[in-house]
């Protein structure tokens, strides 16, 4: 499968602008550095709210759950929040028993209160009229004990019920980032190459892992917080009411603040979030780029430079990534020293209605604890805004991803040869990559079951494009492709693939053993397939001389093999793969000369029986080719057998004369620039 299409087959355009094109595209001299590639840093968020509800929304499938979750939650709240009232009465029975203890016994309550009025004590005796005292009876233990008691087994059921509702809500958690992975690396399937071409690599790895594992985290640590902070908040309220209308009022007074609080602190701090995991993004692309290319960064001299690129870009992403925890941050001080203001008005307004008799002791000790437990999670809300605002910033990169414009899908009712010889035509194709940039026009052409066809011509001709084409991995402007009578747009693209093989100049060998790589085209392939398949492109020459031999384990690099052995692993995994259609894009580039001519009569064998394109540069490859084509600015100039055309004395003849007679001057031939 083709990885890249290389940017000097996109259209009429020198070498030289072609390089800088893409040096610009990729950030280099003219675009910020040998390894940039990035824009500018968003400073705000696109659309914050739809994007978060879009995040929710895909909590659907768990619906239920999440119900079972909420009813968990509520039980849980419920079972905390009558805890504090409960322990009200514990306090009242201490305060009320020492208070009986002092009093002379045998007398009532009522006459205690008689007795405190006539002595000028309204205050006291308007406190004390709302005690239940039993003069010189001291502590009920028992019934203190029974109030202790309670308490402790709402607590414990509350932390049971807490624990089974943060239990469930992981797997909630998990299963939604599981689909949200899922639909994304479908979605890479479905996207055109096109996409890849313009995104860098380092900034699709940091959306697919990076923004993801933030989107992952975010869920799992705010659903449950979230959850568990909004149904205290309502049921503190309720009880607060329930013991004080004045004293909860000057609670609320909280909510406005920590709304108004939050809203300025998170408008600021969205806006570095965003910036922050842009920054990741490109960042990652840098270091990508600055790997890949290390060899070349060193060869130039260019490491000071790719240095100091790395290094603006990373204090670029230290100052939004500071920034953003920085005024994130002030949020939760800043609801603190609101709740410690309330708190202070609520002890003592609390205070003075204990000592005009309106409210018992335990009522204003239960009270302030619900005020810490009221303005604990609209603090804990406030402090999860900075989550919620990186979260929300990661999943409005991944649904850029996801949005993102896909390749024509396979027909509903797709058609496939009855009979498989390999007849390839194409008739009156015309393809860009740039509408305002024509590069094939009207082309015609017929590759017969068997003909070996090779495409030569000079740089930005249309050469690599015009096989693209026949994999569909771009889709042509008008006209169409036959395989074998049929329409290979009315083709899915894995049966029109799975009648092709491709060997590339840059080889992809992934990490596993030399077999499991053989294999990829062909899993079913048996053991003595596989080294038939070796023997013929001379791949066995050299595994044979390795310890494990095809057991032998390639790490994604395969560095522990040369180029010429990488390409010679490619070429035997496309033999095994017994394609319809053959694609070789310089896929002997990288061997050596002697090894050339031993896979030429290889290839020539692998080519008998199908129809092969190849594509190459050195003119010595494709002397055999029952067909060469010679292309400039997307049309086919030329056609022939190497004799006839070296007869014709046109183009194919000026690029062979360069190559083997060097007798022509290539300023005065813009062909000459083919490499």
């Amino acid at each position: 499968m083709s990885e890249t299409t290389p940017a000097d087959e996109r259209g009429d355009e020198s070498e030289t602008a072609t390089i800088v094109r893409n040096q610009k595209r990729r950030g280099g001299p003219g675009g910020g550095g040998p390894m940039g590639g990035a824009g500018m840093p968003a400073e705000k968020s696109k659309n914050f709210g739809p994007s978060a509800k879009r995040l929710v929304g895909r909590l659907k499938p768990e619906m239920w759950p999440v119900l079972f979750v909420v009813l968990l939650g509520t039980v849980s709240v419920v079972f905390a929040v009558l805890g504090p009232k409960i322990l009200g009465q514990a306090t009242n029975l201490i305060f009320e028993g020492y208070i009986s203890k002092g009093l002379p016994a045998g007398t009532t309550q009522e006459q205690v209160v008689e007795g405190l009025r006539a002595q000028g004590q309204t205050q006291q005796a308007d406190m004390v009229s709302t005690m239940q005292l039993h003069p010189g009876s001291g502590i009920d233990f028992s019934a203190l004990a029974n109030v202790l008691v309670l308490v402790l087994l709402l607590y414990v059921a509350s932390s049971i019920f807490g624990w089974a509702q943060a239990y469930i809500l992981n797997g909630v958690t998990q299963r939604t980032v599981l689909r949200l992975r899922t639909d994304v690396e479908e979605k890479l399937h479905r996207l055109p190459l096109s996409y890849y071409d313009k995104m860098q690599r380092g900034e699709l790895l940091s959306r697919v892992t990076n923004d993801i594992d933030n989107v992952s985290q975010t869920l799992q640590q705010t659903m449950s917080q979230l959850l568990t902070s909004l149904l205290t908040v309502i049921g503190v309220v309720v009880m607060m009411f329930i013991i004080s209308p004045l004293l909860a009022a000057i609670a609320l007074v909280t909510i406005p603040l920590t709304v108004l609080i939050t809203a300025i602190i998170a408008k600021r701090s969205q806006k570095l979030f965003i910036a922050q995991w842009t920054t990741t993004g490109q960042l990652n692309a840098q270091i990508e780029e600055a790997y890949s290319g290390h060899a070349l960064v060193r060869v130039f001299g260019r490491r000071r430079e790719v240095q100091e690129t790395f290094d603006g870009k990373n204090d670029e992403l230290f100052g939004s990534s500071f920034g953003a925890q920085f005024v994130s941050g002030i949020i939760m001080p800043a609801m603190m020293f609101v709740g410690n203001l309330v708190y202070v008005a609520i002890a003592v307004v609390g205070g003075l209605m204990v000592t005009a008799g309106s409210l018992s002791l335990g009522d204003v000790q239960a009270f302030i604890q619900y005020s810490r437990q009221f303005t604990q999670p609209l603090s804990q809300l406030g402090s999860m805004a900075n989550l919620l605002q990186s979260g929300v910033a990661s999943a409005e990169r991944v649904f850029e991803l996801l949005d993102a414009d896909e390749q024509r899908p396979d027909p509903e009712h797709p058609e496939e040869p009855t009979k498989t010889t390999g007849r390839l035509v194409f008739e009156d194709v015309s393809f860009s990559y740039a509408p305002d940039k024509p590069l094939i026009e009207h082309l015609s052409l017929t590759a017969e079951p068997g003909q070996s066809i090779a495409i030569v011509g000079p740089t930005g001709a249309g050469k690599t494009t015009l096989v693209n084409l026949i994999m569909r991995f771009y889709e042509i402007d008008s006209g169409r492709i036959t395989l074998d009578g049929v329409d290979t747009a009315r083709m899915t693209r894995d049966a029109l693939r799975g009648r092709m093989g491709m060997v590339l100049q840059d080889t992809w060998l992934f990490s596993g053993t030399i077999g499991e790589n053989l294999r990829y085209g062909r899993p079913d392939a048996t053991d003595a397939e596989v080294l038939a398949a070796a023997e013929a492109s001379y791949v066995d020459r050299f595994v044979r001389h390795l310890p494990d031999g095809y057991e032998t384990v390639l790490d994604d690099e395969a560095s522990s093999l040369s180029a010429g052995e990488k390409q010679l692993l490619t070429i035997a995994r496309a033999m095994l793969a017994d394609p319809t259609v053959l694609i070789l894009d310089e896929a002997t580039s990288s061997v050596d000369t002697r090894t050339e001519l031993l896979l030429q009569h290889a290839m020539a064998a692998l080519r008998a029986d199908r129809t092969s394109f190849i594509i190459a540069h050195r003119l010595s490859t494709i002397r055999d080719a029952d067909l060469i084509l010679v292309m400039e600015h997307g049309s086919i100039v030329e056609q022939g057998t190497h004799a006839e055309l070296l007869e014709a004395d046109g183009a194919y003849a000026r690029l062979y004369q360069a190559q083997f007679a060097g007798n022509v001057d290539a300023d005065e031939d813009p062909s000459l620039t083919a490499s």
